[in-house]
């Protein structure tokens, strides 16, 4: 019994481990992974790491060829336009949703994120580190609106997106925070909701339909 709790340990920590990484955008579009390159970093055996693997495939965050090739996704233009769609649907509910219950302390939350993108502009990594505050930030506002089901949806979108995220954002060299991460914030403080979902839906699009040209 304690083998089969160390295992499923095991896989867990491998899982949420690399799903972070694939999010943030910490591994490159088609980026192989094996069995053995897993069990070595983490210390494990083939039988852990094969169950983080499959499980992170069934999210969409690593695809599985007919060779039995595992990597993480290149996206077709169709699929970003695809995944785009889906955080233009996903993301503007889930801000109104979050609206009533915008209080000062979640603006001034979302406030002091924002500066952290400035202030980590320089360092090492910066487009890792952008995406991780990026989503830092909507995922703070998403949680208030209580609705954990559509908040996994797009946790799933996010996960599918991150390798190619962290290419656009290497590309980019972002220094600044979002201009509509302001627009955001302006419009929780106004009660806003029309343009609130206006600047979310614009927020989470420009960049993919960057890559989408």
């Amino acid at each position: 019994m304690a083998s089969v709790g160390a295992t499923v340990l095991a896989h867990d920590r491998i899982y949420r481990t690399m799903r972070v990484r694939i999010m943030h955008g910490e591994m490159q579009p088609g980026q192989s992974l094996t069995l053995r390159g897993i069990g070595k970093e983490f210390g494990v055996s083939m039988t852990p790491a094969r169950e983080a693997l499959r499980r992170l495939v069934a999210e969409g965050a690593l695809t599985l060829s007919a060779s039995g090739r595992v990597s993480t996704p290149e996206l077709s233009n169709d699929r970003i336009e695809e995944l785009a769609a889906l955080r233009a649907l996903i993301e503007p509910e889930l801000a109104a949703r979050a609206l009533p219950r915008a209080h000062m302390a979640l603006i001034e939350r979302l406030q002091t994120i924002n500066q952290r993108i400035v202030e980590q502009r320089a360092i090492k990594h910066a487009a890792q580190t952008y995406i991780r505050a990026n989503l830092e930030f909507h995922r703070t506002l998403y949680l208030r609106a209580q609705a954990p089901a559509m908040l996994a949806m797009a946790e799933t979108v996010w996960l599918q997106l991150g390798p190619t995220m962290g290419m656009l954002y290497d590309r980019l060299r972002r220094t600044e925070a979002p201009y509509y991460h302001k627009v955001i914030i302006a419009a929780l403080k106004a009660g806003d909701e029309s343009s609130l979902k206006l600047a979310v839906r614009t927020d989470v699009t420009r960049g993919l339909r960057l890559l989408a040209q």
